[in-house]
């Protein structure tokens, strides 16, 4: 019969951690209300910048892309993956996930003979590829709990200055999107550079939200010209695009932290009431084997 002190201490440390994740739950449950609102409110504006860009780039000449940096297509030899996870754990399989999604996106193309470059954001991603002998271009960690526009223009400008100098061919975010408290999923973007994307009817019924049609125009005029307007809009569009992945994985990550700790706070629950149950026989155990020593020592004085 298990020791009726440890059972005891065991309870009470159980009872403790219980309170934690208790606490550690409508942390994240607060927190997770106002990003979500966040995230709602910003992918009206997003979808339609993203809308906007796509008909613009569709509209310039093959040529004339060539003459803006960020738009020039090359022979990809060396990808960058920018990978966006979180500082803190206690979040479930939220980072696994991500991680996993890294490094079997990296293992596809290094058997397609392409070398790979990070650009990491969050504590997560950075402490588990310094293990590895991958190159990181930059790394992103104490992250806001409510990212900020100014993060999002350092990450979008590493990225950018990494594409621009010729350090890579090609850059892609791997990330998450919120979908409800219950689920997210990991998606894998390309970034840069900017290209048009496949033309395809409005009407068609295949075209997601993530993915919108994109009709090119026959003629567009730049006023008060195409670089003018390049200059001021790409810039924009990839710093929103980043600041709206950092939204999305900020809410995933804390919905997946308030369901891993529900989650935990009901164990404890569930431990505690277990090992009660077994205190309680093992303090009546004792108890009644107290009870026959007094009698037995009382009959044998007889």
């Amino acid at each position: 019969m298990p020791n009726v002190k440890d059972l005891k201490v065991r309870i009470k440390s159980i009872k403790s951690t219980q309170k934690i994740t208790q606490a550690m739950k409508m942390v994240a449950a607060s927190k997770v209300r106002k990003v979500q609102q966040r995230v709602f409110n910003s992918r009206p504006y997003t979808d339609k910048l993203n809308s906007i860009v796509e008909r613009i780039v569709c509209a310039i000449p093959p040529v004339d892309r060539k003459e803006v940096p960020l738009m020039v297509e090359r022979g990809v030899k060396v990808v960058c993956l920018l990978v966006i996870s979180s500082d803190r754990g206690l979040c479930g399989s939220y980072n696994t996930n991500i991680l996993k999604k890294a490094s079997r996106r990296i293992l596809e193309l290094e058997k397609e003979g392409k070398q790979v470059k990070l650009i990491l954001i969050g504590s997560k991603a950075n402490n588990f590829f310094k293990r590895t002998n991958k190159e990181i271009l930059d790394s992103f960690i104490q992250i806001p709990a409510i990212p900020t526009v100014e993060l999002a223009n350092l990450i979008a400008s590493s990225a950018n200055n990494a594409f621009v100098e010729g350090k890579v061919d090609i850059v892609e975010t791997i990330g998450t999107s919120f979908i409800s408290m219950l689920r997210s999923d990991v998606y894998l973007k390309h970034f840069l550079p900017i290209v048009p994307a496949k033309e395809v009817a409005i009407e068609d019924p295949g075209t997601t939200p993530m993915e919108p049609a994109v009709k090119c125009e026959s003629e567009v005029l730049f006023e008060p010209s195409l670089s003018t307007v390049l200059d001021s809009l790409l810039p924009l569009y990839l710093s929103n695009n980043i600041y709206h992945s950092l939204l999305e994985a900020t809410c995933s990550e804390l919905a997946s932290r308030m369901n891993a700790m529900s989650n935990a706070t009901t164990n404890a629950k569930e431990l505690m009431d277990l090992l009660t149950i077994v205190y309680n026989k093992a303090r009546q155990s004792s108890i009644t084997q107290d009870i026959l020593e007094v009698v037995s020592g009382a009959e044998a004085l007889k």
